[in-house]
């Protein structure tokens, strides 16, 4: 018999804590498969800060650290320059990184620290009660703004990816999706492209992920689905964003 799916001996058998139709366990997959096939992952740190990520370290069977809110890039940092042969990764969410992390991922872009920053972009706080976060889209829903997001009066949201792309130094940045099959197998390459980048010493490597979040959203699982291919992709395409100085980028499918 051919066996057709197997577990992931990059990610431990515990329990996970997400709510149904969450998209964290897709993506620590993801993450934990690629580090397994470029073999990489007796070398490798994770590091997971406030947020639904914040027991990551109980589900990725590699070194892991914990870092305050909104501090994981320069955990991170501090690993990799005391030891360059680690392969080190963030797994941060949009509250974390794009609110009270703002500074500490531009910082780490702009100095081209190599390391792989897994950005979840569910566009809401998902773990601490819904509120608006920085990527919450125009008119949508939240506890802090139950009338919808007024751009008028707290601006519009913040493309992260675009944004870090600006800078001159180096990187690979890429936004792909973990909403169906199709958008997952994208996002696998990518995420596996990013730590190849990383292990040969290449760049900073930064993808974005949108995900659901179907408790905070009010929506089932599939009406999350939907909603983010309708409002999010729009406004968040999909597609490698920058590459190294020299080369092309080919655009990652899967909306």
């Amino acid at each position: 018999m051919n066996k057709i799916f197997a577990y992931t001996p990059g990610l431990t058998e515990q329990k996970t804590h997400y709510c149904p139709g969450c998209t964290h366990g897709v993506i620590h997959r993801m993450v934990a498969e690629s580090v397994d096939e470029l073999g990489l992952r007796e070398r490798t740190v994770g590091v997971a800060p406030v947020g639904c990520s914040v027991l990551a370290y109980k589900y990725f069977n590699c070194d892991m650290f914990e870092a305050s809110h909104g501090r994981a890039p320069a955990v991170a940092t501090g690993a990799k320059r005391s030891r360059p042969g680690l392969i080190v990764f963030t797994y941060q969410g949009d509250g974390d990184l794009a609110s009270i992390g703002a500074a500490e991922i531009v910082h780490a872009a702009n100095r081209g620290e190599k390391i792989t920053v897994i950005f979840v972009n569910n566009a809401i706080y998902g773990m601490t009660g819904g509120q608006m976060a920085p990527t919450t889209m125009p008119g949508q829903r939240t506890t802090t703004c139950p009338a919808g997001r007024d751009t008028s009066d707290v601006g519009f949201p913040i493309r992260v990816s675009e944004l870090l792309a600006t800078l001159k130094t180096p990187a690979y940045i890429a936004r792909v999706s973990a909403h169906d099959v199709k958008a997952s197998i994208a996002a696998k390459a990518a995420i596996k492209k990013a730590f190849e980048y990383q292990r040969d010493e290449r760049c900073f490597t930064f993808i974005e992920v949108l995900s659901t979040c179907p408790t905070n959203w009010g929506l089932s699982p599939s009406e999350s689905s939907k909603w983010l291919v309708k409002n999010m992709i729009p406004y968040y395409p999909l597609g490698v964003i920058k590459v190294p100085d020299g080369e092309g980028a080919n655009e990652t499918e899967g909306g």
